[in-house]
């Protein structure tokens, strides 16, 4: 069974960084294209940043260019979201998926991921 789980989320403080790990289970992660994508009450779900199977390809929404920063290590099957410089409208559940690879560049499409976690929770406050 194919699995993914998040972690690191929590409560920081705005200007505030924070990196959330996705680890995969049950298929190796080198053969699929990862993204990240949240959630805020009464929004829908946008994509935030992927990273394509061989690492080489990157993209990230205008929200967060800058930022954040999406990076994976295929030795420990897991992917990673470093997330500088928060602000509270980053609040939401934030998810990671994967997409078998059909091409070498990943796309910000939550519709094209077929696996999911189950969500870590982000919340920026002071």
């Amino acid at each position: 069974q194919l699995q993914l789980a998040e972690s690191g989320g929590g409560l920081v403080q705005p200007g505030g960084s924070l990196t959330l790990s996705c680890a995969a289970s049950g298929f190796k992660l080198d053969y699929y294209h990862i993204g990240w994508f949240r959630q805020a009450p009464g929004k829908e779900r946008e994509g935030i940043s992927c990273i394509s199977s061989s690492g080489l390809d990157t993209k990230y929404a205008d929200s967060v260019k800058g930022r954040f920063t999406i990076s994976r290590d295929n030795v420990k099957n897991t992917a990673y979201l470093q997330m500088n410089s928060l602000k509270p409208e980053d609040t939401a559940v934030y998810y990671c998926a994967a997409q078998l690879r059909l091409s070498n560049t990943c796309a910000l499409t939550p519709g094209i991921f077929t696996s999911w976690g189950q969500g870590t929770q982000v919340t920026v406050s002071s």
